[in-house]
C-alpha cells in the first residue's frame, strides 16, 4: 500500500476515533454530578436566584436536549471555538497553547530518551541472555515498571532538591521571574529533574520488549549461520538482532506516548510544573467542563497520531513491508 493510501486510511480512522472519544467524553460529563453553572460561579451560586440560573442555562444551551448540546459543542469545536475555561478565566484554546508548550518540552524529550535508553538496554540484555548483565537489566526494568511515577518523583525531589540541593524545588523557572525573563539555563535546570523521572518511567516497557525480540533473534537460524561464519556476538546483535527488534520497539515507543502523558500529569503535580498535566487536574477539581473535554480530545489525538506515525514509518524501516506497487 502506497504512502498516500496508508495516510488517507490512517486519517479516516483517526477522525472516527476522535468522534467516538468526543461522544463518550461528552456523555460521561453529562452523567457526572458536575454542575457547569455552579463550577463557573463558585461560592456566588448561593446568591443566584432560580430565575437567574434558568437564564444562564438558556444562554449556555443547557436547557436543550443532550443530543442538541453535543451537536452544538461539536460544531463549535470543529470551527476552532473550544469554549471558555472557568478555572483559568480564559479561552480554552489559549490555555492549551500556553500550557502545551511546557508539556511538550517535558514529554517529547522523555519519549525519545526513554525509547533510546530502553532499546539500548534491551539490546545489551537480549544479546547476553542469562548473564549477570541480563538479570541486572531485567531487575531494573521490573523495578521501574512497578514503581509509581509520583512516588519516584517525590523521592527524586526529596533527595536531589531538598537534601542535596542540586535541582530546583518546583516550577518551570525561578519563582518571581516572569516567563519572558527566564533564561535557557534556568529553563533546563528546572526541566532536568522532572525529565529524568519521566524518562525513567518510560524505559521499562521498551527494554523488556526489545530484550525478548533480541534474545529470539540471537537464537534464530540466521544468527547461528553468522556465528558459524565467524561473526562475534556483538556483530550479530548489532547487524541482525537490532534490526529485528527495531519495529517492535518503534511500536512500543509510539504507543507509549499516552503513558508518557499520563506520567506527565503526575510529574507536573509533584514538581509543580505548569503544563497540561496540572491544567487537567485543576480542571477536574474545579469542574471545568470545556477544558476537560478539550484536553480529552487532545490526548486522544496525540496517542492516535503516535500510532499512525509508527504505521507510516514501518515501510521505511523494513522494505519488506512496502507494497508491490512501488515504494511506500
Amino acid at each position: 500500500m502506497r504512502l498516500t493510501a496508508r495516510l488517507a486510511l490512517g486519517l479516516a480512522r483517526l477522525l472516527l476515533l476522535l468522534l467516538f472519544v468526543a461522544l463518550v467524553a461528552f456523555a460521561l460529563v453529562r452523567l457526572s454530578p458536575v454542575d457547569p453553572v455552579a463550577a463557573y460561579l463558585g461560592p456566588g451560586i448561593a446568591r443566584l436566584s432560580p430565575e437567574q440560573r434558568a437564564a444562564i442555562e438558556v444562554a449556555w444551551g443547557l436547557d436543550r436536549p443532550t443530543a442538541v448540546q453535543f451537536g452544538r459543542w461539536l460544531g463549535h469545536t470543529l470551527s476552532g471555538d473550544l469554549g471558555w475555561s472557568t478555572s483559568h478565566n480564559a479561552p480554552v484554546a489559549s490555555v492549551i497553547a500556553e500550557r502545551g508548550g511546557a508539556t511538550l518540552r517535558l514529554a517529547l524529550p522523555a519519549l525519545v530518551l526513554s525509547g533510546l535508553l530502553g532499546f539500548a538496554l534491551g539490546l545489551v540484555s537480549g544479546a547476553r541472555e542469562g548473564s549477570m548483565l541480563d538479570r541486572a537489566v531485567r531487575f531494573y526494568a521490573y523495578l521501574l515498571a512497578a514503581t509509581p511515577t509520583f512516588w519516584l518523583g517525590v523521592v527524586a525531589l526529596t533527595v536531589f532538591s531538598v537534601q542535596l540541593g542540586w535541582a530546583p524545588l518546583c516550577c518551570s523557572g525561578p519563582i518571581g521571574v516572569t516567563p519572558d525573563a527566564v533564561t535557557l539555563a534556568q529553563t533546563l535546570a528546572h526541566l532536568a529533574l522532572p525529565l529524568t523521572v519521566l524518562t525513567l518511567f518510560g524505559v521499562a516497557q521498551v527494554a523488556l520488549h526489545t530484550r525478548a525480540k533480541v534474545a529470539e533473534a540471537m537464537a534464530s537460524d540466521h544468527a547461528l549461520f553468522a556465528f558459524a561464519q565467524g561473526a562475534t556476538r556483538a556483530d550479530v546483535a548489532l547487524h541482525h538482532a537490532a534490526r529485528a527488534a527495531l519495529l517492535p520497539a518503534l511500536t512500543i515507543v509510539c504507543a507509549s506516548f499516552g503513558e508518557i502523558l499520563g506520567g506527565a500529569v503526575l510529574a507536573e503535580q509533584v514538581f509543580a510544573y505548569p503544563g497540561l498535566g496540572r491544567a487537567t487536574v485543576e480542571a477536574g477539581v474545579r469542574g471545568d467542563v470545556p477544558l476537560l473535554l478539550a484536553l480529552t480530545l487532545l490526548a486522544a489525538t496525540l496517542v492516535a497520531s503516535g500510532n499512525l506515525l509508527a504505521d507510516l514509518l514501518y515501510p521505511h524501516i523494513d522494505p519488506r513491508l512496502r507494497g508491490a506497487g512501488g515504494r511506500a
